[in-house]
């Protein structure tokens, strides 16, 4: 197999199968979405160009989707952006990529469309009713290979500049694999999607359907705010799997909608993104005993994640979750400080990751590229490419992989090398505290910790004292009613710092 339409063809002609894919307002059969995508990937041709970036300017739907497919049916790949992205960010963007062609829909602002005319902007009503071209979509699939590009997602760069991450047919139908066989994705599975299809996450929703020719269902963005309504809109799409960010999923706790809510058809709860808060899934564990929990761990420079801990034990509300093992043909290495591999428990360093999963750079940044995509450190013998994720990890005494933090949110603090997350998994062991995020104010050599919940400034201290070195207990804890969100869904420590240079 070389790419990745062909499931979408294979569930297609299956007539048994009655998966589909919908949102809010439409929904579509695999055979539906095969023949949208077609008419679009036709038309698409006819631009006579071929792996070059498609930009798609859509909300998050299943027309988006359909864009997805056609521009892979065309030869091309595509990239998501969000609509809600200010014009000046998508220009940041565009300098960056300088797409062949923008998807977007007729009622976009007219700064937009002024904007992106210059891209050679087509409308996606226009491109549904164009006539299918067979003979010529024949022809661009027999000259594809694994190794073309299917989509870029951009990151945010350390510089300011979004970095665009590349990834290729060949690795996402490894991980569309990895994921179907592991969690038994089949026909009945009905995926729950929370994620934006500019984030790395909704990479398993999408093609992990797809590989098992399960049906896909994108949850209303709203909902995310009303877990009451959203639990009733679960149970009654019958979703029975989940992968969704931790702030999305512990909304139910903070809100304390826990024990009001049923999910008779939820089997499956994965999570990635950001820390998970241990006393949060041990009450979701509590509550819902038989359902398979799941904490995955990956960059979006590796697909989606390399790294997965199907939690088969119990854990206290202070003991971090385990990121776990390797999935089936990857592999993950610990180097530390001093150059050396880590095979001991409790020793930190640097997570690097090899296989088929890799991502192949960052679009049209070869610095950036080269910084990160480097020659294993293990191997000196012949050309081998490795990922070094800039992530901080260790092993505990089950030889099972712990993240302890970001090598950028590694810092010094009164002459002492200190991790901010382990800090942060002091404070949200409290029952009291919701969630809880440091940041430090290089400038001032100030750690501050920002907080949301019931439990009070001393109550935090105290905490940090008993668990934590003085060094470590933070200056400053100011408490919020929420912690702001970035558009994936995850704290906002940007926000943050910005909120504390002006003062709450």
């Amino acid at each position: 197999m070389h790419n990745i339409l062909e499931y979408l063809e294979k569930h297609s002609e299956n007539s048994e199968n009655t998966s589909k894919f919908e949102d809010n307002d439409n929904e579509m059969t695999y055979k539906t979405m095969t023949l949208s995508a077609k008419r679009i990937g036709s038309a698409i041709s006819r631009w006579g160009c071929e792996r070059k970036p498609i930009a798609i300017y859509l909300d998050k739907s299943i027309n988006e989707l359909a864009c997805f497919f056609g521009v892979i049916y065309s030869g091309n790949f595509y990239v998501p952006i969000d609509p809600e992205l200010p014009l000046q960010r998508i220009k940041t963007i565009f300098d960056v990529l300088n797409p062949v062609g923008v998807i977007a829909e007729k009622n976009i602002k007219s700064e937009y469309k002024d904007y992106f005319e210059q891209y050679n902007l087509a409308y996606y009503a226009d491109l549904i009713k164009e006539t299918i071209d067979e003979s010529l979509l024949m022809c661009i699939r027999r000259k594809s290979i694994d190794t073309d590009p299917i989509y870029a997602l951009f990151t945010s760069g350390s510089t300011g500049i979004p970095k665009g991450v590349v990834v290729c047919h060949r690795s996402v139908i490894d991980y569309a694999e990895w994921v179907k066989n592991k969690f038994f994705v089949n026909s009945d599975s009905i995926l729950g999607n929370q994620t934006p299809f500019y984030f790395s996450m909704s990479v398993l929703d999408i093609y992990g359907a797809l590989a098992a020719g399960a049906s896909l269902c994108l949850i209303p963005k709203r909902l995310f705010m009303f877990p009451l309504e959203l639990s009733n809109y679960l149970t009654r799409k019958k979703v029975n799997m989940i992968y969704w960010v931790p702030t999305a999923l512990s909304m139910f706790n903070r809100f304390h909608a826990l024990e009001k809510i049923e999910l008779p058809f939820l089997k499956k709860i994965l999570f990635a993104g950001e820390v998970m808060p241990t006393k949060y899934i041990n009450e979701w564990r509590k509550k819902f005993p038989t359902i398979l929990y799941a904490n995955l761990f990956g960059p979006t420079e590796i697909t989606d994640i390399g790294i997965y801990y199907i939690l088969d034990r119990e854990f206290s509300d202070e003991e971090p979750l385990p990121i776990g093992k390797v999935c089936e043909n990857v592999d993950a290495f610990i180097i530390s400080e001093n150059g050396a591999l880590v095979q001991e428990s409790d020793c930190e360093g640097e997570l690097f990751i090899r296989g088929t999963f890799l991502a192949m750079g960052y679009y049209n940044d070869w610095e950036k590229t080269k910084e990160v995509f480097v020659q294993n450190p293990l191997n000196d013998m012949y050309p081998e490419i490795v990922y070094k994720t800039g992530d901080i990890v260790k092993y505990n005494d089950y030889g099972e992989m712990i993240y302890v933090g970001r090598k950028d949110f590694q810092v010094k603090h009164m002459g002492n090398r200190i991790e901010l997350g382990e800090i942060e998994n002091c404070v949200n062991s409290l029952s009291a505290v919701e969630n809880c995020v440091c940041i430090i104010d290089k400038e001032k050599d100030c750690i501050v910790l920002f907080y949301s919940g019931s439990a009070d400034k001393e109550m935090i201290i105290k905490k940090c004292r008993e668990k934590l070195p003085t060094y470590m207990t933070p200056n400053k804890v100011i408490k919020l009613e929420e912690l702001p969100l970035n558009r994936n869904g995850k704290v906002d420590r940007r926000r943050l710092f910005e909120i504390w240079k002006i003062g709450v």
